[in-house]
């Protein structure tokens, strides 16, 4: 399958009668949980799970959804969900890229952009990126 950017982490997605709204297609609150589930999934594939956040005491949290709904999905549709770290400041700030693809037929249902700021889970507030997320994001980096 043909992808906006090269080497994405790419899971793949069933659209469940629980995804339908009452216009008969997915409804895009679904979209935007595939979007956190992609996420999560590549982070603890890079190291980086729940367990690993709490001990850092950190946590990568949305601040921004920029999503744009191409196409619309329909229950029982196979889909594939791709993403790709596109931006970081090794700080405080990191963007993923998504893409979601329905592969029998190669259509782009909707492409989307998040964008993470570091915090401290004890307290809630911007906190510098420690090491480990340094070394574990940055190795997804596109062009890394």
């Amino acid at each position: 399958m043909s992808w906006d950017l090269a080497t994405p982490f790419i899971i793949d997605l069933r659209v469940g009668s629980e995804d339908i709204d009452g216009l008969g297609h997915a409804n895009n609150a679904a979209y935007v949980t595939w979007l956190e589930r992609c996420a999560w999934r590549h982070s603890q594939r890079l190291g980086l799970d729940l367990a690993e956040y709490r001990r850092l005491d950190r946590a990568m949290a949305v601040v921004r959804h920029e999503i744009d709904y191409l196409a619309a999905g329909y229950e029982d549709d196979e889909l594939q969900l791709a993403t790709w770290i596109i931006e970081w400041d090794q700080r405080l700030r990191m963007t993923r890229r998504f893409q979601l693809k329905r592969p029998r037929d190669g259509v782009t249902l909707l492409r989307a952009q998040t964008t993470f700021a570091c915090i401290e889970l004890s307290s809630g507030k911007p906190k510098r990126m420690p090491v480990e997320f340094i070394e574990g994001y940055g190795q997804a980096l596109i062009g890394a």
